[in-house]
């Protein structure tokens, strides 16, 4: 599968924590069951009627966007991701990552779509694409929150001109709005597919 080509930045961005103590050991344990707890899920949903009822719940740019889980990949902390940045690219594109043997590229997705960076910490996750879309690609967020019921969620009419990939936006009980991402659409998209510098600049694919 192709990997995304690509200034972006250096293998000390989301550097490891220090040695930490007990009880933050402790913490980050019970961190790691509750991703396993999620990827397990995830993974039951993709193989039944689950998958076209949930998805999962991300943070982007302080927008909460979800996710098609027949899309993704795993999630991983981004703190234990070494990311090489790569020059003249996009600043979206923060660079190359060996994961699970593989070079794949990494890229904010939060700034991609015209957002703020994405500040590193504890809680940044990186999810990669499922190999059926046929992309090495991970995309970094600000925190993962967990499946949504879609059938919970009313549909509402999707602000302004967004990108195809932009697929619906969705209000929840809480009157917390929600955007529904298209991963398939979006490596597809010639601006995403060209992270270099001197790439496209087309605002039209911008949220």
């Amino acid at each position: 599968m192709p990997t995304m080509p690509g200034q972006g930045v250096t293998t000390g961005a989301f550097p490891p924590a220090a040695m930490p103590s007990f009880e933050t050991g402790a913490r980050q344990g019970r961190l790691r069951q509750y991703q396993l707890q999620l990827i397990e899920r995830i993974q039951a949903a993709r193989s039944g009627a689950l998958a076209a009822r949930k998805e999962l719940g991300v943070m982007l740019g302080g927008r909460p966007c979800l996710l098609d889980l027949t899309q993704l990949g795993e999630i991983v902390i981004a703190s234990g991701v070494q990311i090489q940045g790569v020059p003249l690219a996009q600043d979206w594109y923060l660079g190359l990552a060996a994961m699970r043997g593989r070079l794949t590229a990494i890229v904010d997705l939060a700034r991609y779509m015209g957002e703020p960076a994405c500040a590193a910490g504890h809680h940044c996750r990186i999810i990669t694409f499922s190999p059926r879309l046929g992309l090495n690609c991970a995309l970094l967020v600000e925190r993962v929150l967990g499946l949504r019921q879609l059938r919970a969620l009313q549909a509402m009419p999707l602000p302004g001109a967004l990108p195809p990939w932009a697929a619906q936006a969705l209000r929840d009980s809480d009157g917390q709005q929600w955007l529904r991402l298209d991963l398939a659409q979006l490596a597809q998209s010639e601006r995403f597919l060209d992270a270099g510098f001197g790439g496209l600049a087309a605002h039209k694919d911008i949220c």
